[in-house]
């Protein structure tokens, strides 16, 4: 194992059973609606960021760009998404939620933002202060690893 395994081991551990807890915690939401993991998080992506493209979505997400249509695909068609052409660039598909997934991820959001709210309010300052830290530090390791997947997935002849 290598000299930060017990860490990278903890980083799966504590930011999995967040997600899961906050998930049981606010309950409802895409979760209850039977969409994968993938599909709520693009749902909630489009939520927040409408007019985004599916190319975009496919990198914030860190899809390839035939996995984001299919997905794309199965939600418009399951009534959630709509999908429109750009006015400026007719290959580029433009994404927004149906009136009532945007119910649904509004009430999501603000489920999951009450719930955090509250648990937040019983932390100590400096317990703020760390987590505001760290999360400083997973917005790094994010764009770290985003960078690492963009030379892995750029063709060699483009490396050099």
């Amino acid at each position: 194992m290598d000299a930060h395994g017990d860490l990278i081991s903890d980083l799966f551990s504590v930011v999995g059973r967040f997600r899961r807890q906050l998930r049981r915690s606010t309950g409802g939401g895409f979760d209850a609606a039977g969409l994968t993991q993938s599909q709520a998080e693009l749902v909630r992506l489009v939520g927040r960021r409408p007019g985004i493209s599916v190319r975009e979505a496919a990198a914030e997400l860190s899809l390839v760009p035939n996995t984001a249509s299919t997905l794309v695909s199965r939600l418009v068609n399951d009534g959630l998404l709509i999908r429109t052409v750009d006015d400026a660039d007719r290959r580029v598909g433009r994404l927004a939620l149906t009136e009532s997934a945007q119910r649904i991820a509004d009430e999501s959001r603000a489920a999951r933002r009450a719930a955090l709210s509250a648990v937040l309010t019983k932390l100590e300052p400096d317990q703020i202060a760390a987590l505001a830290k760290g999360l400083d530090v997973l917005s790094e390791l994010t764009r770290l690893l985003h960078e690492e997947a963009e030379l892995r997935d750029t063709p060699e002849e483009v490396k050099v």
